[in-house]
């Protein structure tokens, strides 16, 4: 009996050969990139790559999947690895241990990619990775921001261009616009209003200035959006 046979009794084999065949890049494996690419695994696709430089520290445990006690301190990248692996000994799976720098967005979407899953929560590679994404015509759906909101049901998946009330879309709509791109970038938004005396300020490194407080589920729900637009996608191609 294979693992699979719920997902083939759902989507058929003609679906499920798609999904088997499909290619994937998520970067950032935070609160959302963590569940978006178990869902991607858990859904059966054949290939995948994952990307990010950080370890798990104590305070990921309230939002990101593998954040464990056992895991404190660990690469995030290596221990989803293992996880991904276990859930499919036959996923084709590359794993890259780094932060993604500005230059290196530019490099690292290519036209190989089915789908890339933006879930970087720092505004500059992020920008230069939704640039990248649209100059070489390469599908992407970005994760907006999860932070100082509560109410899982405002979640939606729309243009870039159409997102309101929220300061991490607005911003990277401005700085899209310079470069004249308003539109044809899918995002995960919540149309919520973030809770103003959630927002802490930082020392700006890795390119973050600034967070909102978090819930357990708002970050995982932001990473189950993005792989179930991704998903029927896939299965619609």
């Amino acid at each position: 009996m294979s693992w699979l046979e719920r997902t083939e009794l759902l989507v058929q084999k003609e679906g499920l050969e798609k999904l088997q065949n499909a290619n994937i890049l998520i970067i950032g494996l935070g609160g959302v990139g963590s569940f978006a690419a178990e869902f991607i695994a858990r859904a059966g696709i054949g290939k995948m790559t994952i990307v990010d430089g950080d370890v798990f520290d104590v305070t990921n445990k309230n939002r990101q999947l593998p954040a464990l006690d056992s895991t404190i301190g660990k690469p995030k990248a290596k221990v989803l690895e293992a996880r991904l692996k276990d859930i499919n000994a036959e996923l084709e799976l590359t794993v890259l241990e780094e932060f993604i720098s500005p230059e290196r967005a530019l490099a690292i979407v290519t036209n190989e990619f089915d789908y890339v899953l933006d879930c970087i929560d720092s505004i500059t590679p992020k920008l230069n990775l939704l640039i990248a994404a649209k100059r070489k015509k390469v599908k992407l759906i970005s994760s907006m921001g999860a932070g100082g909101k509560l109410d899982a049901t405002k979640i939606k998946v729309t243009d870039i261009g159409k997102t309101r009330n929220c300061k991490m879309a607005k911003f990277l709509r401005k700085r899209l616009k310079k470069v004249g791109i308003t539109k044809g970038i899918k995002a995960v938004y919540s149309e919520e209003i973030q809770i103003p005396e959630s927002l802490k300020t930082t020392d700006g490194k890795n390119y973050k200035k600034s967070f909102y407080g978090t819930i357990s589920y708002m970050p995982a729900a932001f990473g189950l959006q993005a792989a179930a637009h991704v998903i029927n996608y896939l299965l619609k191609k």
